[in-house]
């Protein structure tokens, strides 16, 4: 690809674009040759997240907030399509101030879809979740599946999906929800199940903190989380849907624990920590997507299978310079 090529590809905005799979995806669109605007939660500290260290002729970094209606729209100006990935994620937390989860998952989407229309963006993609599914009623989940508010996080993706929803229908904002089963890989947050493990292993620790074991998840490699986001956006046809992507395979939490230390070589045990568990009836006890849609629609599949996933996400966590990042003593929320 020239130079004159990248110059004309459109200019995307990704909110969240710091975080986990924000700054994955973020990275995907530039070396497809987009414009990236890449919105960064505003701090005083100049901290970019995940962003530090891209530095790219083609990335804009600009920092600030999605619970700001103004500054959204300013935000998303010239951008021909948006793909939204700002939230509070962590549920536990959401326990905690579920308020801030009203303000920032269902304000800030509400934000989000009024500048994408104010913008006349292209293409708007919403990120939802599998959690609004809560334990599956039937396997695999399909985007029919019913809602199910486990969590106040939960409830507040419900919700930001819902307004998406809205501005489809009433105002024909081609929004598509883009729904991810559980997406793991370099830079995730250690509240997830996958880091929190692995950096307790890498530091040493042969006495592994963990919740509940019992639950199954349908893991997503990051990589293929966003070429599914790419594919989506570049689809025809699929403005007002709600789509999956997701591997249609399931794994306990106990055999994910167990993988890692075999992949590690670490003789380890666990306990169970009465703070990394759920209240009885928030808990999601079986996730396993149903990805029929998002395969009829695009050419995406995944490709890299869990314990390829695994060893990639190892072999990063181990690096010094990424593990010194983490507190593996402490639950991160």
């Amino acid at each position: 690809m020239t130079e004159h090529d990248c110059d004309n590809k459109p200019r995307v905005l990704v909110t969240g674009a710091n975080g986990f799979i924000g700054s994955h995806l973020t990275e995907l669109l530039l070396s497809q040759g987009y414009n990236v605007r890449a919105l960064n939660q505003y701090n005083s500290f100049n901290d970019y997240g995940w962003l530090e260290g891209i530095d790219h002729p083609r990335l804009e970094v600009v920092s600030g907030d999605i619970r700001d209606s103004g500054f959204c729209i300013d935000l998303a100006k010239d951008c021909d399509t948006i793909f939204h990935l700002a939230a509070l994620i962590a549920i536990p937390f959401s326990y905690v101030a579920p308020e801030s989860y009203v303000d920032t998952n269902i304000k800030g989407t509400l934000n989000i879809c009024k500048a994408a229309q104010h913008c006349g963006a292209r293409r708007l993609l919403v990120t939802s979740t599998s959690e609004v599914y809560g334990t599956a009623l039937t396997v695999p989940i399909s985007e029919s599946h019913p809602r199910q508010p486990q969590s106040p996080y939960s409830a507040t993706k419900i919700g930001a999906d819902a307004i998406a929803q809205s501005f489809y229908h009433a105002f024909e904002l081609p929004v598509v929800v883009v729904r991810p089963f559980n997406t793991y890989g370099p830079r995730q947050s250690a509240r997830a199940i996958i880091p929190t493990i692995i950096s307790q292993i890498a530091s040493g620790m042969t006495e592994i903190k963990v919740g509940d074991l019992r639950p199954t998840r349908d893991f997503n490699f990051v990589t293929d989380t966003c070429r599914g986001f790419l594919a989506l956006a570049q689809a025809e046809g699929v403005e007002g849907r709600e789509i999956n992507i997701a591997t249609g395979t399931e794994v306990t939490m106990r055999h994910t624990l167990e993988l890692i230390a075999e992949l590690m070589d670490a003789e380890v045990s666990y306990v169970t920590d009465p703070a990394r568990l759920r209240p009885s009836g928030s808990e999601v006890m079986r996730l396993c997507g149903d990805n029929s849609l998002i395969t009829s629609l695009t050419s995406w599949q995944p490709e890299v299978d869990l314990r390829e996933g695994l060893r990639r996400t190892i072999e990063w966590f181990t690096d010094p310079r990424n593990l010194c990042r983490y507190k593996p003593q402490i639950y991160n929320k």
